[in-house]
């Protein structure tokens, strides 16, 4: 069941990324030649018009192959015969959907579960906090330059920054207050800790509130997925502890049998939670500039404006190549890593 629902899963955020780059491109007058999902040898495919549309084997990745993408073309509808502009609106509109995609599955799960807001609902005896004469009640509003709206930014910003010291803005009976805590090593829990002790206040909040919580709840992803790069990068996070397929689908798979047991109707929340942070953490990945990403598009393009010329066809292409190959490196040695983890 749990490489069935990591498909469906998969899948989805993979079509409507790729619907992004297709809705943009025919919008600009661009020719697709292919809109699939899947890897690997064509297992269907149905042509419609000037699009063939196709199921491929191996359901780990999709593409909208426009025609001129990659190498020069006559054709006056290629993609780069098109305006620059025209051009990244294009290629920016994968990860754009795939930001929106986990807004509106946001706004599903706000609705029926609400949102952690970040009031406290104590805090630790001889912690920080306690002596900071911070107390229940209170509201965390930033922590450094960080905005807090949810309990669990707190959690995501002192995991990021273990040990640092930190400047807290809070609030008490409507007036603001600033005090800088040191956290203090906790040899129980094996982890530093400022002494925040849960959230108080669970809210189910109006149309417009949860509107709002959707676009911080998408803002909070980001900015978890942005620290963790910026982690592994430090080298505070390893590459062994990334994970690649394997490690999500065991994921889901075990969100799922923890889950089921509250019935269904929490397994859906708990996919659509998943599903948010996944659509999001893609979003992200793909505007990363490396090539054969988004990224490394957009910033060929940006090359583009800044020189008035494109880049030689053939060149990007041969580096978008190369960008996959390594791509695909990349996505064996986090294939292998899990299979590791899993039977270590």
């Amino acid at each position: 069941m749990k490489i069935i629902i990591a498909i469906l899963i998969f899948s989805l955020i993979i079509i409507f990324h790729e619907l992004g780059h297709f809705l943009l491109a025919k919008a600009n007058g661009i020719r697709v030649n292919e809109f699939c999902l899947g890897l690997g040898p064509k297992v269907f495919g149905i042509t419609k018009g000037e699009t063939t549309y196709s199921l491929h084997l191996f359901p780990i990745g999709g593409a909208c192959m426009m025609e001129g993408e990659d190498t020069e073309s006559e054709d006056g509808r290629a993609f780069g015969k098109k305006s620059v502009w025209a051009r990244i609106s294009v290629v920016a509109a994968g990860p754009v959907f795939n930001f929106l995609m986990a807004f509106v599955f946001a706004f599903i799960l706000l609705c029926n579960i609400g949102y952690d807001l970040p009031v406290l609902a104590g805090v630790t005896e001889g912690y920080p906090a306690e002596e900071a004469g911070m107390q229940a009640g209170d509201t965390i509003l930033k922590i450094d330059h960080t905005r807090i709206h949810f309990f669990r930014d707190i959690s995501a910003y002192t995991q990021f920054h273990s040990g640092d010291a930190v400047t807290v803005t809070y609030e008490r009976d409507g007036e603001r207050y600033q005090t800088v805590l040191t956290p203090k090593y906790n040899e129980e829990y094996g982890y530093y800790m400022y002494g925040f002790q849960g959230s108080a206040q669970k809210t189910k909040g109006s149309v417009l509130s949860n509107l709002k919580y959707s676009v911080y709840e998408v803002e909070y992803w980001i900015r978890v997925t942005i620290d963790s790069l910026k982690s592994l990068v430090d080298g505070k996070v390893s590459v062994n502890d990334m994970s690649g397929p394997v490690g999500i689908v065991n994921m889901i798979g075990d969100s799922y049998e923890q889950s089921v047991t509250y019935g269904y109707y929490m397994v859906f929340l708990q996919m659509l939670y998943i599903t948010i942070f996944l659509s999001a953490n893609l979003g992200v990945m793909n505007l990363l500039p490396l090539p054969a990403l988004d990224g490394g598009r957009l910033l060929f393009l940006i090359v583009e404006v800044i020189r008035g010329k494109r880049v030689d066809p053939d060149k990007e292409g041969m580096v978008h190549f190369i960008g996959m190959m390594l791509l695909f490196a990349l996505m064996f040695f986090t294939f292998f890593n899990d299979i590791r983890k899993l039977f270590g």
